[in-house]
């Protein structure tokens, strides 16, 4: 037995290395065409705009739409659960098995009513800040040991109006400024499979 092999032995990585490069981008959102481009959805928003930059298109798969992201050598899945936000984490619980990604690869995009619109936030982990689709993964998956990147779309409604706020669509000056917003999104997403969450969180958080 050569000191080469002994070597190897014991320096060699134990963890699967394509496992390593996979991170798991899950955006949420509701399906269907009255759900479409509203506030709830900015997640969807993202990965589709992501998507469309990179000429990728989504299949329908088992408990939502997904495509695979290459980028500088890291596979991003881009996932838009069809279970509607209320059952989110059954759909990224399914993903996170099935392709083998751990918890820690995992970055949930939402929207977050109590950031100002536009204010965009990532974070290790945290609590759900009363969103349905991150009680459902917590939940699922028993933990908010997860990154999540929220899409602040502010609080400009009257008491009792938060659900059709919150469902409604993006005001004419909202949109002005969408798209923008949206790719700082997607340099995030980015930055989170090839710095890692706090660096991410010292270049993007305080702007």
């Amino acid at each position: 037995m050569t000191f080469t092999f002994i070597r190897n032995l014991f320096t060699r990585k134990t963890d699967n290395p394509e496992v390593e490069m996979k991170y798991l981008i899950a955006g949420l959102g509701n399906i269907g065409s009255e759900y479409s481009h509203t506030r709830h959805n900015i997640g969807f928003d993202i990965l589709d705009e992501m998507a469309g930059q990179n000429s990728l298109s989504f299949e329908e798969k088992r408990y939502g739409s997904v495509v695979d992201y290459r980028f500088k050598g890291r596979n991003f899945i881009l996932l838009k659960p069809n279970t509607y936000v209320n059952l989110s984490g059954k759909a990224v619980n399914y993903w996170l098995q099935k392709e083998k990604v751990p918890v820690s690869k995992l970055l949930v995009v939402v929207d977050d009513l109590a950031l100002p619109f536009g204010t965009l936030r990532i974070k290790p982990k945290g609590g759900d800040a009363g969103h349905n689709g991150l009680k459902s993964i917590q939940a699922v998956l028993g933990t908010t040991n997860y990154a999540r990147l929220r899409f602040g779309i502010g609080n400009n409604f009257n008491k009792g109006q938060q659900v059709d706020y919150v469902l409604g669509r993006w005001s004419s000056d909202e949109k002005e400024i969408l798209k923008e917003k949206r790719d700082v999104a997607i340099q995030i997403i980015k930055s989170f499979g090839t710095i890692g969450t706090a660096q991410a969180m010292n270049q993007f958080n305080n702007r």
